[in-house]
């Protein structure tokens, strides 16, 4: 490790880091406006200028690696001078927007202006103007205030993926733009907005909407898909009006998808403020106490075998495990967790898990997907395969569903008999899973939620152990899930107990008037139209599909209004926190589940959400570790079976509408619009 001295103090740095990182390191702070850890570096707003002991003049940090004995002075006049003039030149076409720009109070250039720049300006000409360019429903742009750090084009290019950013011109007549009036086509636009150091990229959505400092900030986490990114949540009032990424670097480093960022205002619509109870054919508002009434009469005497209940996509691990126990408490073993489906069970745990873990990604060498598009699913687990891509020395392969996945991947077929061949070693890509030291194989829920999905599963598991990918010290197979509460729903065993009914069986039950009450607890993306003439409880947030059909609605909370136990794909504990209160009567989901179970005189033993945690850690220790990515147990599982003939189907057939809260927005609603415009056109 090299060592070199910064402002006089000698430190030793790990070779290869640049002098920027090397000061920072040192509790130096290097203003700089191109530079980000994430992206390439470019060199070229020159903020980050210091000197170095005999060099001709100052240098650029950001582009320099430190060497052996080097020595480097960041606060010499020299410095402060060339920070002053390099400031002097970036304002020198930048507009006075700062009263009406949406990144102020929270804007680079702003807080460098006052902390490097000088107090006044030589220069006295017309400032330049810019045709603001159309990026799509997401990104707003202001290019007169551009100030040529690129990062949104190397985020686009290196990142997201997409190589649809980029700058014409040189000098004063540079642009950045998309060179062809289009929208982005990425799912992760709405992180340039982040990593503009300027107002120049703004977020449409929430133009002129409100001040930093007017909003409260809450730091939780995302459960529109089943990665868990960490999120911070700025409310005002009772308002949720952004979202913003936090920074894990195991999970979803500082990125977040768009449907994470965007699909708030869905929030505000069609929400479930009061109970509804069915009167008549209609539904009918009531009081908490009429609609309970209401399941307890139609209850009242009826076997457990005749009872069913389903839990959906958003559901918290809180409002899972009192569903469970009231469940059993009425004697019924008919209980699911997966809506679509997926042929998984509460078996070893390793074999519904991304076991690898998300960082792990970046360790696999040889990369098989099987049934997922990644893209779709999960794009910010996707980016981090591309940039296991970008660093090099990977295989990707992939049987199922096609599409530009943003990195180059060998498509091996379609679907089962394809995995088969593969088995069989009539593909070559067998022999680069088989050299590879650290080989990962994902599952997604395009192989399992079929009818042959068990069969597939064994398969998986098969090749997996085939191929040295399950040991001590590495374990590659993954299930890439798209629903946030599945794994901890397979963790708490919602699935069917002893002669218990699953999805499937519990909606042809119900078309046979076999099954008479069918609790939907959250869930929507069933076929409610299979559930014939029985009586439906829906409890949830949106008046989406099982609000339609229910004979009883229970309004609950969404994620933003409630702290809620979630487990993402990996096995990691994770906690919502309530940012803001739900609207109206709504409460928390466990809350209703517990005051139903005293009116059906079948009392939960928990009064208080420590005590409903308690139980979580009792039905199973895994929940005791939070934000700990738990191993998972290894074992047998999947089944043996004939195999069908249809391709594996896509999981998400529509990115940007997956759930209640995203179906609701009017800005996922228009990214739906454009994405559709955008392939028409093409």
């Amino acid at each position: 490790m090299p060592k070199m001295k910064i402002d006089g103090r000698e430190i030793e740095v790990p070779a290869g880091i640049t002098v920027l990182q090397a000061c920072e390191m040192a509790g130096v702070e290097i203003p700089r406006f191109c530079y980000h850890e994430r992206l390439s570096i470019a060199g070229n707003c020159r903020m980050c200028l210091v000197e170095q002991e005999k060099a001709p003049k100052p240098i650029a940090s950001c582009a320099m690696p430190v060497m052996e004995g080097m020595s480097i002075r960041t606060d010499t006049p020299t410095v402060q001078k060339a920070r002053n003039g390099v400031m002097e030149f970036l304002l020198i076409n930048h507009p006075l927007d700062c009263p009406i720009c949406d990144q102020g109070g929270e804007c680079d250039l702003q807080d460098q202006a006052m902390a490097y720049g000088f107090d006044r300006s030589r220069y006295a000409e017309n400032k330049r103007a810019v045709p603001d360019k159309e990026l799509g429903p997401l990104v707003k742009t202001s290019m007169n205030r551009c100030i040529h750090c690129t990062r949104c084009v190397r985020f686009a290019t290196e990142v997201a993926g997409v190589e649809e950013l980029g700058a014409t011109a040189r000098g004063e007549s540079m642009e950045v733009t998309t060179y062809v009036e289009r929208s982005l086509s990425t799912e992760l636009a709405g992180n340039l907005v982040d990593l503009c150091p300027v107002g120049a990229l703004t977020s449409k959505p929430y133009a002129f909407v409100a001040r930093p400092w007017e909003l409260t900030k809450t730091e939780s986490i995302d459960v529109l898909d089943a990665l868990g990114s960490s999120i911070r949540i700025d409310s005002r009032g009772a308002e949720v009006m952004r979202v913003l990424p936090r920074l894990h670097e195991d999970v979803n480093e500082e990125w977040i998808s768009d449907k994470t960022r965007h699909a708030i205002d869905g929030l505000r619509r069609q929400r479930l403020d009061q109970p509804y109870v069915r009167r008549d054919g209609k539904l009918q508002p009531a009081t908490w106490n009429e609609a309970f009434a209401a399941i307890a009469a139609r209850l009242k005497g009826l076997d457990g075998a005749r009872i069913a209940a389903i839990a959906g996509d958003q559901c918290d691990a809180e409002a899972m495990v009192a569903l469970k126990d009231l469940m059993a408490a009425l004697g019924s073993p008919n209980i699911d967790c997966r809506q679509d489906g997926a042929a998984l069970r509460a078996g070893p745990r390793g074999g519904y898990i991304f076991n690898a873990g998300i960082r792990g990604i970046e360790t696999a060498d040889a990369i098989l997907l099987i049934g997922t598009d990644p893209r779709a699913e999960s794009p910010v687990l996707n980016a981090r395969i591309r940039k296991r891509h970008l660093a090099g020395r990977v295989a990707i392969g992939s049987i199922g569903p096609a599409g530009d996945l943003t990195y180059p991947v060998e498509r091996l077929g379609a679907g089962p008999s394809s995995l088969r061949d593969l088995q069989d070693g009539k593909s070559s890509f067998l022999a680069k899973l088989k050299a590879a030291r650290h080989p990962l194989i994902v599952l997604g829920m395009g192989a399992l939620a079929r009818p042959d999905g068990a069969t597939v599963l064994a398969m998986a598991r098969s090749l997996a152990e085939s191929c040295n990918a399950v040991r001590e010290d590495w374990n590659g197979f993954a299930v890439l899930h798209t629903a946030a509460s599945r794994v901890g729903g397979l963790d708490l065993g919602l699935v069917p107990g002893q002669g218990g009914r699953d999805v499937a069986s519990i909606l042809a039950g119900a078309a046979k008037r076999e099954i008479d009450v069918v609790y939907l607890l959250g869930a929507d993306e069933i076929d409610t139209g299979a559930l014939g003439k029985a009586f439906v409880i829906y409890q949830g947030h949106h008046g989406d599909a099982g609000a339609q059909r229910a004979d009883v609605i229970l309004p609950g909370a969404a994620y933003t209004e409630k702290s809620g136990t979630y487990v993402n794909t990996e096995g990691r504990v994770q906690q919502t926190r309530r940012a803001v209160h739900p609207p109206g009567d709504a409460r928390e989901d466990w809350t209703i589940l517990r005051a139903l179970s005293a009116v059906l005189e079948k009392t939960l033993p928990y009064d208080t959400l420590d005590q409903v945690r308690a139980r979580l850690v009792a039905v199973n220790p895994v929940f005791a570790g939070l934000d700990r990515q738990t191993a998972g147990a290894w074992g047998a599982f999947g089944a043996t079976g004939s195999l069908g003939d249809a391709p594996f189907a896509r999981a998400v057939a529509n990115f940007y509408m997956t759930c209640p809260v995203s179906r609701a927005s009017e800005t996922m609603a228009a990214c739906t619009a454009s994405r559709g415009r955008a392939m028409a056109a093409e």
